[in-house]
């Protein structure tokens, strides 16, 4: 399925960028073949035929793109770096009883 949309995705990308190359202003494809407003797309040109098709070619690109990000998206990798990462049990560090600090000798204050 994968291949399938992936492929038609190409091949719209491909046609449209020949579709907008072709497209010139106001005079249609027939002047890029020789003739004039009498062209092979008939007396309005091809401009509403090229509009046409540019149109359908756009919203399949759309709609080949966001299928192919749902279609790789929702699948789960197994190989995730991140996500299968075990973090270390932080255990405090075990204290021993603190002992007990030896006697200050006491001095007697003098009072003058």
């Amino acid at each position: 399925m994968q291949t399938l949309i992936l492929t038609l995705h190409v091949v719209a990308c491909l046609a449209l960028i020949v579709l907008v190359l072709l497209q010139s202003g106001k005079e249609g494809m027939g002047v890029i073949f020789g003739g004039g407003n009498t062209s092979l797309f008939g007396s309005t040109g091809a401009g509403g035929m090229l509009a046409k098709l540019t149109a359908f070619l756009a919203v399949l690109f759309i709609i080949t793109s966001l299928s192919y990000n749902v279609l790789t998206s929702s699948r789960k990798s197994d190989d995730s770096a991140i996500l299968d990462v075990k973090l270390e049990d932080v255990q405090p560090a075990p204290t021993a009883p603190a002992a007990p600090a030896p006697a200050a000798p006491q001095t007697e204050q003098k009072s003058n």
